[in-house]
């Protein structure tokens, strides 16, 4: 493992380097760098208020980075739109669950193919030939993905009638119908039980072992541990500390921020 004075991070299919953004005079992420092998589960890490989703929406485009580099598969995105980055491969999921009211969970999926659709408004609307073929095939990859999040039978139930768990899978689903290459998820077991955890933990190595990769922004420590590949660790919009993740959790300075002064950390580390 390794702390924050050695930020340097190796080529990977997202690269961040130094990355800053401010609001204000408070710096919600300082001098970042990170990187996300391809065809890997990473997680990211910190305590409440750490510059996590500052991060993730610096990537995704809904914010701009200050000054630093973001690159995904070898282009600076650090300046595009949101829409342009989600069309280079990059689809992501949020901490609230955000689904569309009083569609089925089929109808969700649909519409997270809507960056390759193949027709215009106007077939659509006019139920033209091209318009109805693609729909079909809209409708056969959709069912492939709720089969890949094990939603299949619940395919034409409304959504917002599903358990907290089954709608989280729907939003990952519905993410996976613009193909991505890289899949962002902002703590996609906050609210869960253990059980509906693991299985969210399965699904990411279903999907890395797919040739997707996952940055998994996520509070569920030993989901941390039992599925992600490696982790990076914030505090206060800096790295703390990156590597193994085993190695990172049990680490004195991410224990301390975690729960408080290093000597509460290692105390309560010696009661385990």
């Amino acid at each position: 493992m390794t702390g924050a004075q050695s930020a340097s991070t190796p080529d990977g299919l997202l690269v961040v380097e130094s990355a800053e953004k401010h609001f204000g005079g408070v710096a919600a992420v300082s001098d970042f760098s990170m990187s996300v092998p391809a065809g890997s589960v990473a997680g990211l890490m910190g305590p409440n208020g750490a510059g996590k989703t500052t991060l993730v929406n610096l990537i995704s485009g809904l914010l701009h980075a200050d000054a630093g580099v973001i690159r995904f598969a070898g282009h600076d995105i650090q300046r595009l739109p949101a829409h342009e980055i989600a069309a280079l491969g990059i689809a992501r999921t949020y901490q609230n669950v955000r689904l569309f009211a009083g569609m089925t969970v089929l109808e969700q999926v649909m519409a997270g193919s809507f960056l390759r659709r193949g027709t215009t408004l106007w077939a659509s609307f006019l139920g033209l030939p091209k318009a109805r073929a693609a729909r079909k095939a809209l409708e056969a990859e959709a069912i492939a993905l709720l089969d890949r999040v094990n939603l299949t039978h619940r395919a034409h139930v409304l959504a917002e009638t599903l358990s907290y768990g089954e709608q989280r899978r729907v939003e990952i689903a519905r993410a996976l119908g613009s193909a991505p290459r890289l899949l962002l998820l902002d703590e996609p077991t906050a609210g869960m039980n253990a059980q509906e955890s693991s299985e969210i933990g399965e699904l990411t190595h279903r999907l890395r072992d797919g040739g997707l990769t996952v940055l998994m922004v996520e509070h569920n420590v030993r989901l941390v541990r039992e599925f992600c590949d490696a982790v990076t660790v914030m505090n206060f919009g800096r790295l703390l500390a990156k590597g193994r993740p085993a190695e990172c959790i049990e680490h004195p300075d991410v224990q301390a921020a975690y729960f408080g002064k290093r000597a509460d950390a290692e105390r309560i580390r010696s009661l385990r």
